[in-house]
């Protein structure tokens, strides 16, 4: 079943094929629960969000856009101070690491994770035209990744498919 964050629709066995959101998509409150789920999970593990990853964490969650460093950098209010780059490459590190976000590697680019609250392989699904990212659930791939592996003698690090399109709503553009 494909599904984009089950933060926003609710609990697995109640998520829909929706990949993107739906117009219908109340992100005010995607957002604040991500956030709190977020906060959970760090507690949980006896991390800290300080409040420069809690901005940065902010800055990903407040769309379904994949963003780069200096882009995140540019959306935070510093009250009058201007940190290095490396503040925020220190906090998309510490959020990555802890599974709240995930890089994308070809846009060099970073999305909150949907599904924070267990481990995964993530694989993700990026528009091409309105550059919209989305996190899908497709365990024929990671079990075809990790049969190939283990014939071959490969250990993998680490693994995230992406796939780049469009979303249904940018391909019924093209089909208008």
């Amino acid at each position: 079943m494909l599904y984009y964050n089950k933060i926003c629709l609710g609990k697995p066995e109640q998520m829909t094929q929706a990949v993107f959101p739906e117009k219908t998509h109340n992100h005010d409150i995607c957002r604040k629960d991500a956030l709190a789920n977020a906060q959970r999970i760090l507690a949980e593990r006896k991390g800290r969000l300080t409040p420069d990853r809690q901005a940065v964490l902010e800055v990903l969650l407040a769309s379904h856009r994949a963003q780069g460093a200096y882009d995140i950098m540019e959306q935070i209010d510093w009250r009058g101070r201007r940190p290095a780059p490396a503040v925020i490459y220190r906090a998309l590190d510490f959020l990555v690491s802890h599974g709240l976000a995930h890089k994308i590697e070809s846009l060099n680019a970073f999305m909150a994770c949907p599904h924070a609250d267990h481990a995964h392989k993530p694989m993700i699904m990026i528009c091409r035209d309105c550059s919209q990212v989305a996190e899908f659930d497709a365990p024929g791939i990671e079990r075809a990744i990790s049969k190939a592996a283990k014939e071959s003698g490969f250990v993998p690090a680490e693994t995230t498919v992406e796939v780049a399109g469009l979303c249904s709503v940018c391909a019924g553009k093209d089909a208008a």
